[in-house]
C-alpha cells in the first residue's frame, strides 16, 4: 500500500459518529490542520444534506421500489437500509425497524454478536442484522461519504488507504474490541487501529491547547477523564508526572464497562410522562414507549441545553384513527429533567458507596446487560475507591476532563465536582480544576487524528497499554475426587498496561494442549487486579476475575495427540491481543481464536 496523505479518526459512537482528519505529513513543529468530515446523510425523506455528526442509527426497509427512490444517496441507489438522522427521526415513529445502540451490543457477551439479531425485538420476517453487521453499515457509510467527497476518482485518495484510528470505549475487552476491527473490515477499512475513547478526549484538549497545556496541569496532578456518552460510561484515570524536566502522562487506571448514559435517562423521562398520562386516562403500549423513549432524547437537550427554557413539547404517535392527527401532546418540564437526572443518576454519596445490586430473577429477557444501579455517581465512588495508595488512603483526581454528549448540560458536570470535591474534603466544586473541552461530539474524533500524528512523533503521548489484565484458565494437575469438578487457576498471559506492539513468551512455563479433537477454552478479564504479572497464576479469583469469552476450536494435528507447549502473547499495533500455542519440540504453533458464544451453563445445584 502506498503511503497514506490523510491520518483519519473515526469516533464510532453509540449515539452519534463522527469523522476528523489531517494530512499524514506535516512539517516539523507546524500546527495540524484537523478538520471534521461533512457527512451526507438522509434528513427527511428524499432530502440530503451534510453534517459533521452521523447519528449512529439504522432503518431497516424491506425492498420497496417507490420507497428506495426516496432512500437514494449520492454514491449508492441499492442500498436498503437508512443511517443517520432520518433513521433517528423516523425510528422514533416505528421503533421495530430501527437499530441502535449497535456498539453496546459489540460487547454484549449473552448473544452470538455475529447473528442477525437486531433490531431485537423487531418482527422476525423484516431484514435484520448483526451487532457486527450494523456497526459497519455506519462505518461503510462514513467511508461511502469519504470517497464521494474527498476521493472522487483519484484512487490514491480513497479512504481504505489512509491511515485510520478508530476509537472505542477504554472498557471494551478484547473480544469487543476484535470484533470492532472485524466491523472496519466488513465496511473496507483494513488499515485500521483502536485507541480508547477517553485517551482520544484527552489528546483533544492536548491539541487544542496548543503548548500552552503544560500550564493547565502540572507534576503531581490526577486527572478524571469522566466520558458519559448515549449508551456507556467510561471513567479513565491519567497520572501526571516528572521525566526529566518533560511532564510525562500515564494511563494508569480502567474503570468497567458501564451500561448507563444518555439512553437510559432518555428512558426514565418516558416513564415518568407515561405515569402521568396513565394518571389522566390516557395509557401507552410498548410500541408507544419505544417511540416515546426517542422523542424524549430531543426534548432532554433541548431542556438541558438552554437554562430559560422552562418546558419543551413532546409528541407521541396514537393508536387508532380517534386521536386528533393521530398524535398525543405533553410537555416535559425544566423542573422533572432536573430531579429526574441530577437526583436519580448523579446523587449525592460518600466515597464509599457501591452500586445497588438488584435480587437475580429466576428468568431475565435477553437483551443489553444495563446497570441495575443508574447512579453513575456510585459507580464512579467505586471506582475511585478501588484507587488506594498502600491498600489505604483513597487517590482521588484533582483535575476532570469531560466527554460525552451527556456533559454538555452545565448542571451535570457541575453536580460531579461537587460530589468529587466533597469526596476530597474541598470546600467548593472549585477546587477541582475542570479542563476546557471545546466540543463534547467532536472532541474524540479530532483526538484520534492528534494521536496519530503523534504516533508518527509529531505530538506528545499518553503511556497506557491495556486497560485491563487478560487470563486463560488452565486445568490444576490434582487428582481427582468424587462428586468435586476439577479445580480451575487462572494464568495471567497479558497484564494490565502491556503496550501494544509487545511480544512475550512464557519461556519456563510448560502447558499441554490436545490437538485433533474439540477442545475449549475459558479466556478471562480483570480491571481489578492490576499487579498481576505474565505468567502468574492465581488460584483464587472469585469476585475478582470474570470470564469474556469461551474460545472453542479444534487444534490442527493427530486425533488425541497431547503436545508440550510455551505460551505466546503478541498485543498487536492495531491494538487486538493474540495467544498463541507454540511446540517445545518443533516449529508447529496454533492460533487461540476468540469466539463469541457465551458459554453453555445451564442445570442446577
Amino acid at each position: 500500500m502506498s503511503e497514506p496523505v490523510y491520518i483519519i479518526g473515526i469516533d464510532l459512537g453509540t449515539t452519534n459518529s463522527v469523522a476528523a482528519y489531517t494530512e499524514a505529513n506535516i512539517i516539523k513543529g507546524e500546527t495540524p490542520n484537523i478538520k471534521m468530515l461533512m457527512i451526507p446523510q438522509l434528513v427527511g425523506q428524499g432530502t440530503v444534506e451534510k453534517r459533521e455528526i452521523l447519528p449512529s442509527f439504522i432503518l431497516m426497509n424491506e425492498k420497496n421500489d417507490a420507497m428506495d427512490e426516496a432512500l437514494n444517496l449520492p454514491w449508492n441507489n441499492e442500498i436498503h437500509y437508512v443511517v443517520g438522522e432520518h433513521a433517528r427521526d423516523r425510528g422514533a415513529e416505528i421503533p421495530d425497524s430501527l437499530i441502535s445502540s449497535s456498539k453496546s451490543w459489540l460487547c454484549n457477551t449473552m448473544i452470538d454478536r455475529n447473528k442477525q439479531v437486531l433490531p431485537w425485538g423487531g418482527r422476525d420476517k423484516e431484514p435484520k442484522l448483526s451487532p457486527v453487521e450494523a456497526s459497519a453499515a455506519i462505518l461503510r457509510h462514513i467511508r461511502d461519504a469519504w470517497n464521494n467527497i474527498i476521493a472522487g476518482d483519484d484512487e490514491k485518495l480513497l479512504i481504505q488507504n489512509q491511515e485510520i484510528f478508530l476509537t472505542v470505549p477504554a472498557s471494551f475487552d478484547a473480544v469487543a474490541r476484535e470484533l470492532t476491527v472485524k466491523s472496519a473490515g466488513l465496511a473496507g477499512l483494513s488499515n485500521v487501529s483502536l485507541l480508547e475513547e477517553p485517551q482520544a478526549a484527552f489528546y483533544a484538549w492536548i491539541e487544542s491547547s496548543g503548548n500552552q497545556w503544560r500550564d493547565s496541569i502540572k507534576e503531581g496532578d490526577l486527572v478524571l477523564v469522566c466520558d458519559i456518552g448515549g449508551g456507556t460510561s467510561d471513567f479513565s484515570l491519567i497520572n501526571v508526572s516528572d521525566n526529566d524536566g518533560e511532564l510525562l502522562l500515564e494511563r494508569i487506571a480502567v474503570g468497567d464497562h458501564l451500561l448507563v448514559g444518555g439512553d437510559n435517562m432518555d428512558l426514565a423521562i418516558a416513564y415518568s410522562i407515561s405515569k402521568h398520562m396513565a394518571a389522566k386516562g390516557t395509557k401507552l403500549d410498548s410500541w408507544q414507549m419505544r417511540g416515546l423513549w426517542h422523542s424524549c432524547r430531543k426534548a432532554k437537550e433541548n431542556v438541558l441545553s438552554d437554562p430559560e427554557k422552562k418546558n419543551c413539547p413532546v409528541t407521541i404517535l396514537g393508536r387508532g384513527s380517534s386521536l386528533i392527527g393521530g398524535t398525543i401532546k405533553t410537555e416535559l418540564s425544566m423542573n422533572e429533567v432536573q430531579q429526574l437526572i441530577l437526583d436519580g443518576f448523579f446523587p449525592k454519596c460518600e466515597i464509599t458507596a457501591e452500586p445497588i445490586t438488584n435480587q437475580k430473577t429466576g428468568l431475565k429477557e435477553i437483551g443489553l446487560s444495563y446497570e441495575a444501579d443508574p447512579a453513575i455517581t456510585h459507580h464512579l465512588a467505586s471506582f475511585l475507591g478501588r484507587q488506594k495508595i498502600d491498600g489505604k488512603n483513597y487517590r482521588l483526581p484533582n483535575a476532570i476532563l469531560f466527554n460525552g454528549g451527556v456533559m454538555k448540560a452545565d448542571p451535570i458536570r457541575k453536580r460531579i465536582k461537587e460530589v468529587l470535591s466533597s469526596w476530597a474534603g474541598y470546600r467548593s466544586s472549585s477546587s477541582i480544576k475542570e479542563i476546557d473541552t471545546k466540543d463534547f461530539d467532536l472532541s474524540v474524533a479530532r483526538g484520534a487524528v492528534y494521536y496519530g500524528l503523534a504516533r508518527r512523533g509529531d505530538g506528545i503521548r499518553i503511556r497506557s497499554g491495556l486497560g485491563r489484565s487478560y487470563y486463560i484458565s488452565i486445568a490444576a494437575s490434582m487428582p481427582a475426587v468424587p462428586g468435586m469438578p476439577a479445580p480451575t487457576r487462572a494464568l495471567c498471559v497479558a497484564p494490565f498496561g502491556m503496550e501494544e506492539g509487545t511480544k512475550a513468551k512464557l519461556e519456563n512455563q510448560e502447558f499441554i494442549i490436545v490437538v485433533g479433537e474439540p477442545v475449549k477454552f475459558d479466556f478471562l478479564g480483570s480491571s481489578l487486579r492490576t499487579e498481576d504479572s505474565f505468567g502468574t497464576i492465581i488460584d483464587d479469583w472469585e469476585d475478582e476475575i470474570n470470564e469474556i469469552a469461551t474460545i472453542e476450536t479444534t487444534l490442527d494435528g493427530d486425533y488425541g495427540s497431547v503436545i508440550p507447549v510455551n505460551l505466546e502473547i503478541d498485543i498487536t499495533e492495531v491494538g487486538t491481543l493474540e495467544l498463541w500455542c507454540v511446540a517445545r519440540k518443533d516449529d508447529r504453533r496454533w492460533k487461540l481464536e476468540f469466539n463469541v458464544r457465551e458459554k453453555e451453563n445451564f442445570g442446577s445445584s
